[in-house]
């Protein structure tokens, strides 16, 4: 290059040449080139960079709850980083500061039912759901109990967690009455307390049975006590159709739209981690902590519950089938369960993600 030849590079890439002689023409022909050539591999780095930054996730999560063991898996397999993710655990006192968290902005998915999120849509507040568990509860009873079916609960003390606009308590009151000709909230003897508070009782010989959420049940399990009802079968024995899952991951439905693939990358991360749960006991060892299994029994039933809620499915039957129960929930709860609008409301299942096997 002539020796007054002059590169100089500013804010913006900016080239001035000056020259004496005849290569003038040929220089700034080259050096054209050459910038066009730059100017492409500038776009291509600032591509790569940009695919290359992880996708944040803040996530707002019980520590012990059932969840953790699935996040704790993703994270420990590096399943959330091959997934491009950036995922932020947020601890969270109980799922109600988690429902507070989201639509104040904290977090940017929580775990809910898909009946709230139905009605904080009726409720002008865009939620959207994609599934995690299909385990919700059961209904126990001792060992040497004559129950063999609700039927036997009539006029009984069953201990009920949740309230009484408890989903599994609403579906258990709608069983009964369609199989056996009452309602249990108003023949038996329902006591509301603590999941916890119940088992204790339970134990103690005064309760005649429990409806407990799925991982006191399989406390109860451990312990030798009977199962005389899965929920999860309930929604067949109502002629609504296919089980589907009660529990999932939620999220505004502005912040997935902007982040529709770290939406995809996560749920894709929480098939891989339900697989090897599924599939590799090894793989719950390092969960020991998170689970809090007093024994080994208690341990080999926990286990054994979140394997038996981990969905088989998830595509078109299965809303189909949560629209249905929706209806049977919202005749017993009634508004202060589903909200005015009375009915599953559209936009509640986030579309696009399905459960490999699903339609």
């Amino acid at each position: 290059m002539p020796k007054n030849s002059q590169i100089r590079y500013g804010g913006a890439l900016h080239w001035t040449v000056s020259h004496k002689d005849g290569m003038g023409s040929m220089l700034r022909s080259r050096m054209r080139a050459a910038m066009a050539a730059l100017t492409f591999l500038t776009v291509l780095w600032s591509g790569v960079a940009t695919g290359d930054t992880p996708m944040p996730l803040r996530l707002g999560l019980v520590k012990f709850g059932t969840v953790a063991w699935e996040i704790d898996t993703i994270k420990r397999q590096g399943f959330d980083t091959a997934a491009g993710l950036d995922l932020r655990v947020v601890d969270l006192a109980n799922p109600e500061a988690g429902k507070i968290a989201l639509q104040a902005g904290a977090v940017d998915m929580i775990v809910s039912d898909w009946i709230w999120v139905s009605r904080q849509r009726g409720e002008d507040e865009r939620i959207a759901f994609i599934p995690f568990s299909a385990s919700v509860g059961a209904v126990m009873v001792p060992a040497d109990s004559a129950a063999s079916s609700l039927a036997d609960l009539k006029g009984k003390r069953i201990g009920v967690a949740g309230g009484p606009l408890d989903k599994s308590w609403l579906l258990v009151r709608a069983l009964a009455m369609k199989e056996h000709g009452f309602d249990p909230a108003r023949d038996s003897r329902p006591v509301f307390a603590a999941a916890p508070l119940l088992n204790q009782q339970m134990q103690a010989g005064q309760l005649d049975a429990v409806l407990n959420y799925w991982p006191f049940a399989a406390r109860l399990d451990a312990l030798g006590f009977r199962r005389l009802l899965d929920v999860n079968g309930i929604a067949a024995r109502l002629g609504v159709g296919a089980e589907m899952p009660a529990i999932g991951y939620v999220f505004r439905e502005d912040w997935g739209r902007r982040n529709a693939e770290a939406v995809g990358a996560f749920f894709r991360a929480t098939l891989r981690a339900k697989e090897v749960l599924r599939t590799t006991d090894a793989a719950w060892e390092p969960l020991r902590p998170l689970m809090r299994a007093e024994d080994e029994a208690t341990f080999a039933a926990l286990r054994a519950g979140y394997r038996a809620g981990i969905p088989s499915r998830w595509g078109a039957a299965e809303k189909e089938a949560a629209d249905r129960l929706f209806a049977v929930v919202a005749e017993l709860g009634g508004a202060e369960l589903v909200g005015r609008g009375g009915r599953l409301a559209d936009g509640t299942f986030w579309p696009g993600v399905s459960i490999p096997d699903g339609p």
